[in-house]
């Protein structure tokens, strides 16, 4: 078992017991309860924000120079990377993960705060051209209080690229870390706090998203929201922030479309589709949850991933053996077993899977086999609906703008892979799809250095590349006269 972090939450520098509702959190793979977490309360809350407000303003952050405030994240990266065996332990138990992904996602973090911290550095304000008697510039300025708020799926990635870009931006940060998985947070605000960030720029405060996340983001101190997660939520959070004339940042569901072109190398296009839905166990935003084949192709193609999947390894994140582990939720491998059955009520074929796994090693954890679906139109609900599991739906379409149309009949626009060896296809499709990253005979790849986000009902906004520190800044022109003679309107 890891260390598990003390039953205290970060409110404002200081390490304390929280007045919220005591949250036990649940490794996956055993059903064991790991710890219990005392949540924050929205008094809490509203701690942190008031302190988090008077250190924003503080000159000694605000005013620090970029490459000083640089070093603070290059000492949070030293010691994430320092810790890195001990919270991809942390995070498999939490979340139930594979350690070979947890791992990865913790080296993720690590370089996060190394690109922000570069970038900080090389980041430069614009002298823009003048058009009268006077120098124009433009500078940009720290927002004041963020609220952060992160998925259950990714928990030290998803904080890492919210948080480093909202200190390198000169701000305090109120992360709210999902319910099920507090433990990531926790573990990271001890090694920032230990970075020596100045106390109150960062409370770390897990809790129900209906009371921590409502009271962050209707908080009057609080100036941004950023967020990671459900649909449904963020389109919550964003009436609030209208109602607050506040800027949001929104990454939320997706129902991506994965693509077989006729043409296609199988062994690529079969790698990546697997991996694009059942890496992760299916609990990503960006999984390539809808297969469309070349009808030429279907049959063939189909039955290979069919016959591969039935022999994907499962087990718990602790095996190296394990390709798909279990569920981070025993509600939510309920969830995703109701959609599958929903599918079945709509006509469905399950092509493999479609059930709990039998047997001793899987009769107390949350898992779920991995399963493919067909014999369904692009307009039945698992279709359509954001399943967030190991389930595949594959569909033939019968030329380009068969495809393209069944692909954009979706609410959602996060991601979109193509497999292909003709170039001018790639191209012309890839921005024939309305999805806001595509990859090309590759999926699930991912730079720090690259803007991600979604349009429709995917979210507003990107996070990500040399342009996210500005995303959690204010923009302010300034005029300079270069002379002394006085405005001719008010001359006699």
């Amino acid at each position: 078992m890891p260390r598990l972090p003390m039953d205290e939450v970060l409110i404002a520098g200081e390490w304390r017991r929280g007045r919220g509702t005591p949250i036990e959190t649940v490794d996956p793979a055993t059903g064991q309860v790991l710890t219990t977490v005392h949540a924050a309360s929205a008094e809490d809350v509203d701690e942190a924000a008031r302190a988090g407000a008077h250190a924003a303003a503080d000159p000694a952050w605000r005013d620090l120079p970029a490459h000083l405030r640089a070093r603070v994240l290059h000492r949070i990266a030293d010691l994430i990377e320092r810790d890195a065996d001990e919270l991809s332990a942390l995070q498999t138990a939490d979340t139930g993960k594979s350690r070979t992904e947890t791992r990865a996602l913790v080296h993720s973090a690590a370089g996060t705060f190394r690109y922000t911290a570069a970038a900080l550095e090389t980041a430069e304000d614009v002298l823009t051209p003048a058009r009268g008697p006077y120098v124009t510039m433009s500078v940009h300025e720290p927002i004041g209080v963020i609220g952060a708020i992160t998925p259950w799926n990714s928990p030290i990635a998803s904080d890492a690229q919210k948080l480093a870009p909202a200190l390198a931006a000169g701000n305090a940060v109120l992360l709210k870390p999902a319910e099920w998985t507090p433990l990531m947070a926790l573990a990271l605000g001890r090694i920032i706090t230990e970075a020596g960030l100045p106390a109150g720029l960062l409370s770390v405060l897990p809790g129900l998203g209906s009371v921590i996340g409502d009271a962050i983001v209707r908080h009057p101190a609080v100036g941004k929201v950023t967020f990671t997660g459900g649909t449904n939520t963020g389109r919550t959070i964003a009436y609030a922030a209208a109602d607050k004339v506040m800027p949001v940042s929104l990454e939320l569901g997706g129902k991506s479309p994965t693509v077989v072109f006729e043409d296609a190398n199988l062994e690529q296009a079969l790698a990546g589709v697997m991996f694009g839905i059942f890496s992760s166990s299916g609990q990503s935003c960006i999984a390539g949850s809808r297969l469309f084949v070349a009808r030429s192709r279907y049959e063939e193609f189909v039955g290979e991933l069919v016959a591969r999947t039935a022999k994907l390894r499962l087990g718990p994140g602790t095996d190296p053996a394990t390709q798909v582990a279990p569920m981070v939720h025993h509600r939510h491998r309920d969830s995703v077993a109701g959609y599958v059955d929903l599918a079945r009520e709509e006509g469905a074929r399950v092509l493999c899977g479609g059930a709990v796994p039998d047997g001793e090693e899987y009769r107390d954890g949350a898992y779920y086999l991995p399963t493919v679906l067909d014999g369904l139109p692009n307009t039945a609900r698992v279709c359509q609906e954001e399943i967030f599991g190991p389930v595949l739906v594959a569909l033939p379409f019968d030329d380009e703008d068969d495809l393209v149309a069944q692909a954009n009949d979706s609410v959602y626009g996060l991601a979109c892979g193509l497999w292909t060896r003709d170039h001018r296809t790639a191209w012309r499709v890839a921005r024939r799809i309305d999805a806001g990253t595509v990859w090309i005979n590759t999926y699930k790849q991912f730079s720090i250095s690259t803007p991600f986000g979604g349009t429709k009902d995917s979210g507003i906004g990107r996070e990500k590349g040399r342009d996210g520190i500005r995303a959690y800044q204010r923009q302010k022109s300034l005029y300079w006269a270069t002379d002394n003679a006085p405005l001719p309107w008010a001359l006699g």
